[in-house]
């Protein structure tokens, strides 16, 4: 019998490009939506032995509960936290993710921010759209070579960043819990404990994937052994960062900025206007939520729409991972198997 997967939250470009990999998954029936899942969108149809999402979706037990015969979920992302992979396990579902789409992809993100602050970029372009001034007044920024970057993770996009902050120069230390001691000889840096790393780094950037371990990694204590005046870049998850305790720290001064494509409670900003028709929905921080808008606010702070992941090669590398993913499971194999 053909088994029948569903692909949540796709746009009809993704579809075209999964479409055309049919015959990878045999006799499967393809299911698309645009739609997303999570307790406030269930499904419409439920009767799908395998699902695809994205990070937009938030698989809860709730929502495995849904699926009377679901067997395998396919996320289109490396990261696994929108999925209650403990849940999964209970039910005997298999999960996979896609390990490695685009490590480059994400660390050039984080220089865009990191480059978008330290030279006034948005500023300078929002004069120039909004007023027309040409004055260079208050839009001074700073070198990054000779500066000391901080890398917090030294995995496939640690490592990327660390080839790029050595094209411009920028004097390296990294911290990660597993040193990397052939990637610090080859690039010639040395791994040091967290604090001091903070202490010293002009720029600080996170690249450890988020886990209980790694909740408000940098929380109000660690922040505050930022170097006055450094620069926080988060293109990791938005639950490694401390939300309120940034803010703080960058009303005081404490930090010069920072760039993020990530925040916490992040969906919730997303689905504002659901929030404003159907009254506050139950199970966020609220605070946290609040303290995103003071951050969207601050003139030198950059947000974007966790998008390090999107350009056209990585997308085409996440779609045709989670194909292979899915043909696996049609062969009776997990490939690349989330672990709980």
């Amino acid at each position: 019998m053909s088994k029948n997967i569903a692909f949540f939250g796709t746009k009809p470009w993704e579809r075209e490009h999964i479409e055309k990999q049919q015959a990878k998954l045999a006799d499967a029936a393809l299911w698309f939506t645009e739609e997303i899942l999570s307790d406030d969108h269930p499904p419409k149809e439920t009767n799908f032995d395998a699902i695809s999402v994205f990070v937009d979706s938030n698989v809860t037990r709730n929502v495995l509960e849904k699926f009377p015969i679901l067997q395998f979920v396919a996320t289109r992302s490396t990261g696994f936290d929108h999925i209650d992979v403990a849940a999964c396990k209970e039910k005997n579902i298999a999960v996979s993710s896609v390990p490695s789409y685009g490590a480059n992809t994400v660390a050039e993100m984080a220089f865009g921010l990191i480059l978008t602050l330290s030279r006034k970029i948005y500023e300078s372009y929002d004069r120039i759209r909004e007023t027309g001034n040409w004055s260079v007044e208050g839009l001074r920024g700073f070198d990054l070579m000779g500066k000391t970057i901080g890398i917090v993770g030294t995995g496939k996009i640690g490592r990327h960043s660390i080839a790029i902050a050595k094209g411009f120069g920028m004097k390296i230390v990294a911290y990660d819990p597993i040193p990397d001691l052939g990637l610090a000889a080859e690039y010639n840096f040395p791994y040091k404990p967290l604090n001091d790393l903070l202490a010293e780094s002009d720029v600080v950037t996170i690249h450890v994937p988020y886990m209980t371990e790694t909740h408000h990694l940098m929380d109000e204590k660690r922040i505050g052994l930022m170097k006055k005046g450094a620069l926080l870049i988060n293109t990791s998850r938005g639950g490694i960062v401390e939300t309120a305790a940034l803010v703080r720290a960058l009303q005081s001064g404490q930090l010069g900025g920072a760039g993020l494509d990530v925040l916490e409670e992040e969906g919730v900003i997303k689905d504002e206007i659901d929030f404003l028709v159907s009254g506050k929905p139950e199970g966020h921080d609220w605070k946290t939520v609040i303290a995103n808008h003071v951050l969207i606010d601050m003139p030198n702070v950059v947000i974007t729409p966790h998008n390090a992941f999107n350009t056209k090669e990585a997308i085409e590398r996440i779609l045709d991972t989670t194909v292979e993913n899915i043909a696996g499971y049609l062969r009776g194999e997990v490939l690349n198997k989330v672990n709980v």
